[in-house]
């Protein structure tokens, strides 16, 4: 199988950086600076055992390749983007005949639920991918992967559930590129409880790392709150205890030359990218909660509080403690 990596920031670079050492065929799909940087020079990949120059095929868009039945699609992207990729992806041919919504495998390697949703619209075959991965986009053309002793923990399934020998072939190729890849048939539970844990993402984006004191206070109660929300909405979820349990002894290491610059949320706001994934995290408990009417006041705030953050163009972390949590009830 080849595998199109559909946006190669921290993620997509990641992942494709890996599968590429593991012997596998990778496109990169980029735009701007990273991709000319991609092109010129080839991936800059970061990794606590070494810096090395990755010479992987980089495009900047489906009408730049021709897409085989083989392929697999890896959508990486924030998900605030991921509707007019999915829309631009989803029609365009297949060699043999067909589109790729028709034909092709797509995995949503992105935090959140939404994107799976999105991507049913208009591909029959989608898949969940629940990362447990860090990554970060540091310049154009270089990605670094700070994961040990494997880069990551990426649990795959069918959406909505189910498993099948495409998704399992996916895994196995994981496996053999630095990756612990277990096949789930309720692939959401683990999504939804990475969702919980996501919800502080905003918090260290607009006030900086959550270390005690009020941010602690705040984001255990936003947590808490999320989990309410879940279980209101009669949605299983994995709990933080049992996610834990399975990470064993996946850690950050140091990667020389690289200094970790914070989750992705906090990534976007530091480079400027205009945008952040807030809708669709704090945002997801937010629908939720008025859907099956229950309250879910915290995290609404951060919904609205990085509306404004973004609008204003605030550097990360600028927020304080006390723009943050005061007007909230705890």
């Amino acid at each position: 199988m080849r595998y199109v990596i559909i946006g190669a920031g921290a993620i997509g670079g990641a992942l494709g950086g890996r599968l590429h050492e593991g012997g596998h065929e990778v496109v990169l799909v980029a735009r701007g600076r990273h991709l000319s940087a991609l092109q010129a020079d080839g991936l800059r990949f970061s990794t606590p055992e070494s810096t090395r120059t990755l010479r992987i095929h980089a495009v900047g868009g489906p009408e730049e390749l021709t897409l085989h039945p083989d392929d697999v699609l890896l959508l990486t992207v924030k998900t605030q983007h991921s509707a007019d990729l999915l829309e631009t992806w989803a029609g365009q041919p297949v060699l043999g005949g067909g589109t790729a919504g028709d034909l092709l495998p797509l995995v949503c390697a992105q935090n959140g639920v939404e994107s799976e949703r999105l991507a049913l619209r208009r591909f029959r075959r989608v898949y969940g991918m629940c990362l447990w991965m860090p990554a970060s986009h540091l310049e154009p053309g270089h990605v670094a992967a700070p994961g040990a002793p494997l880069s990551g923990i990426l649990t795959l399934g069918r959406y909505p559930a189910g498993a099948d020998d495409t998704v399992r072939a996916i895994a196995d190729d994981l496996e053999k590129s630095h990756f612990r890849a277990p096949v789930r048939e309720d692939v959401l539970r683990w999504k939804y409880g990475k969702l919980i844990g996501n919800l502080a993402n905003v918090i260290d984006a607009l006030a900086g790392p959550i270390v005690d004191g009020p941010l602690m206070e705040f984001y255990r109660h936003t947590l808490a709150e999320g989990e309410r929300v879940l279980t209101a909405a009669g949605i299983d979820y994995l709990p933080a205890a049992e996610e834990q349990v399975l990470r064993g002894d996946q850690r950050r290491d140091p990667v020389e030359g690289v200094e970790y610059d914070g989750n992705s949320s906090r990534q976007s706001v530091s480079r400027g990218a205009g945008s952040i994934e807030t809708d669709f995290l704090n945002g997801e408990i937010v629908l939720l909660a008025r859907l099956h009417g229950v309250p879910a006041p915290l995290n609404e705030r951060l919904q609205h509080l990085a509306t404004a953050f973004i609008r204003d163009g605030r550097p990360a972390g600028s927020l304080t403690p006390e723009e943050l949590t005061a007007p909230a009830a705890l």
